[in-house]
């Protein structure tokens, strides 16, 4: 796949969208784009397509509607198989602002990691901010696994040509960046007071975690924050990162919100959360390099069962985007560490 790049097209219809809805009061260059009347633009820089397109051989793909008020769908990857497989639900990244379950970088990732880890995908295409803001995405996520439940209880005759696939006991959270910071968010949901070992999900069961470049901040800066270089082609600078925190966390929020980061109440909340075992896929030229290793080290020491995995030469987002030389070796790299983090 191309490096992804803005579309020129784009800017020719900035002077007339000024005039209808007034001026522009946050932009993140080619992704999105927030007027002073709440019209919120998002480019075309990725293609949606369809979920037929592009599959890696052997997979089948679907697409389901999960709550018709919401809009909630996601697209269901199912490798050719024998047997039960563990079955990821998976969240994409974009700041909880921008992308799609439907983009092509992520059919085909998700497509490509079905069929090389064996297992079924479910990519939800959870509501974004701003016109959604946190908890909706979420909200979102939980609302799926609640789906996916009732999907398997009702023995769904609707949805066996997935379901029948499925190891109900060896289910995954996985996302990237802000699919991350959600895969987390609700695995801490699950794992939280009152619903302790997870039974809300039975006859799911919740074996692991999945956390790549998780989308964390802080009001105070670390060291990868305020000194890595980044390139042109980045994914995510730190005025990125801050403006989509500014447009996704409630208003009045700032970034020691524990959505955006998960320190800011000290060891002793992640002590209280029962939490299953966590993988963190950590890039070593991105921004959230040191956040994210903090944040590995904090479960460590709140007595969780954390792996780290460190991907050298490449940035933020490489697995989807090919900004890198080193993109596709890395990419195997880390479909190989997701496969033998869900068979372990």
């Amino acid at each position: 796949m191309a490096t992804i790049s803005l579309d020129p097209r784009f800017n020719l219809q900035v002077g007339k969208n000024q005039h209808q809805h007034g001026g522009v009061v946050e932009e993140i260059d080619g992704l999105i784009r927030v007027y002073m009347d709440g019209h919120v633009e998002r480019p075309s820089i990725v293609p949606i397509v369809p979920c037929t397109m592009s599959l890696e051989r052997g997979v089948t793909a679907n697409d389901v509607v999960i709550d018709k008020c919401t809009s909630l769908w996601a697209r269901i990857y199912v490798p050719s198989c024998f047997g039960k497989l563990p079955f990821l639900v998976y969240f994409h990244g974009g700041g909880f602002c921008v992308g799609s379950a439907a983009w092509s970088c992520y059919n085909e990732f998700l497509s490509n990691l079905a069929s090389k880890a064996n297992c079924v995908i479910i990519s939800v295409n959870y509501r974004l901010a701003p016109e959604n803001r946190l908890p909706a995405a979420y909200e979102d996520g939980f609302n799926t696994l609640m789906w996916v439940k009732q999907q398997a209880l009702n023995g769904s005759t609707e949805h066996r040509w997935w379901l029948r696939h499925c190891n109900l006991t060896s289910m995954f959270l996985a996302g990237d960046s802000a699919g991350a910071n959600i895969a987390y968010n609700v695995a801490t949901r699950l794992g939280s007071s009152g619903t302790s070992d997870f039974t809300i999900l039975r006859p799911l069961y919740l074996k692991g975690t999945i956390l790549i470049q998780p989308f964390f901040g802080g009001e105070a800066r670390t060291w990868s924050e305020k000194y890595t270089n980044q390139p042109a082609n980045s994914a995510l600078s730190l005025l990125v990162s801050d403006t989509y925190w500014h447009l996704s966390l409630p208003i009045g929020s700032n970034r020691d919100n524990p959505w955006c980061n998960p320190l800011a109440n000290g060891m002793a909340k992640l002590r209280d959360f029962r939490l299953p075992n966590i993988m963190v896929c950590v890039s070593e030229t991105d921004i959230l390099k040191d956040r994210n290793l903090e944040f590995c080290t904090a479960l460590t020491n709140a007595g969780k069962r954390v792996e780290t995995v460190m991907y050298k030469g490449v940035g933020h987002s490489f697995q989807i985007l090919h900004n890198s030389q080193l993109s596709q070796p890395r990419t195997q790299e880390m479909m190989s560490h997701i496969k033998a983090f869900i068979n372990e």
